[in-house]
């Protein structure tokens, strides 16, 4: 089977080796030729510590890099989703399918991710995957669960053929949309939960807050259409706990230093040389429930102090008073 991989992040990357451990032929894109040519000659991710096969292609070839694969894989940040599978419609063919490995909604439209591809390809063959792991366990071979979230048979079977072995573990759903929020909104909630980390709250308020907005995400996750349980799959509460309780997130670890009060231009540096989803996500989601006019206090919080400047101690007047 050939695989495409769209993207050479960290995530790409500890895909690429999934795919790689399972056999198949693999072919990564990039739009950077510099970070092409970085990686072709060094065979060294400088995002993950993986060592990059010789027969992995690396290419800015777009056509080169989607040219008879079976699966093609979404693995960019959202805000280049709709730009990037613009560009793909010129050589995609209808029997490919689609797996969408980023998580996030657009922030212009408020769209989720599988609807922006949908619309840009004008296919069904698409699945979401999501779930709480991290590519640097990814690539050390560790037992990882993902849900993937498809309404269609053949993508479905595809990918699970294609991905799972004796350490990686797929549960289907057909709640795209539970799955696809879960995925995005997680992201945020993890960054205030990284705020109570930096304020020297103990895990038994980051226990609090996390239930908290499991309650929360579930009724959004209703709201929107979706299935309340899929709270309690890999792509919710296993993707919200590693998220949330991990300085490996770098959603989480944005919080802790907000919370610890650290200068604004530290603060600065990091976000312009770390890729952030949760900052793109807030303000995505913030404009998804004014949208649809739904209330969920938490987010409208989070922004104030990361926005306009609020104390994040009002977390803690929050977890208390919210009904």
């Amino acid at each position: 089977m050939n695989i495409c991989i769209l993207g050479t992040g960290a995530f790409g990357m500890a895909l690429a080796s999934i795919f790689y451990n399972n056999k198949w032929k693999i072919k990564m894109w990039t739009n950077s030729k510099e970070e092409a040519d970085f990686l072709n000659k060094t065979r060294k991710s400088n995002k993950i510590d993986y060592d990059i096969p010789s027969d992995i292609i690396i290419t800015t070839d777009m056509k080169e890099a989607s040219d008879l694969a079976s699966i093609i894989v979404l693995a960019v940040p959202a805000e280049f989703t709709s730009n990037v599978t613009k560009e793909l419609k010129k050589y995609y063919n209808k029997k490919q399918v689609i797996c969408i490995a980023s998580k996030g909604i657009e922030q212009n439209t408020g769209m989720f991710l599988y609807d922006i591809v949908r619309n840009n390809l004008k296919v069904n063959n698409i699945a979401i995957i999501s779930g709480g792991t991290f590519a640097s366990d990814i690539v050390k071979k560790v037992p990882i669960g993902l849900s993937i979230a498809t309404r269609n048979v053949r993508a479905r079977d595809m990918i699970i053929k294609a991905m799972e072995n004796d350490y990686v573990k797929l549960r289907y759903t057909n709640d795209i949309v539970g799955v696809e929020l879960c995925g995005a909104i997680k992201n945020v909630i993890a960054i205030a939960s990284g705020m109570l980390e930096g304020m020297r709250y103990p895990t038994s308020t980051s226990a609090m807050f996390i239930t908290e907005s499991l309650h929360d995400i579930k009724n959004l996750i209703k709201a929107l259409g979706g299935s309340k349980k899929t709270i309690l799959s890999f792509a919710g509460f296993g993707d919200l706990l590693l998220t949330c309780t991990s300085s490996e997130s770098r959603n989480y670890t944005l919080g802790v230093m907000i919370g610890e009060g650290k200068d604004r231009k530290e603060i600065d540096k990091y976000i312009s040389n770390t890729t952030i989803e949760g900052l793109y996500t807030l303000r995505s989601v913030r404009k998804l429930l004014k949208d649809k006019k739904i209330k969920m206090p938490i987010i409208d919080l989070i922004y104030d102090i990361i926005v306009n400047g609020k104390s994040p101690n009002l977390l803690i007047e929050f977890l208390i008073t919210k009904e």
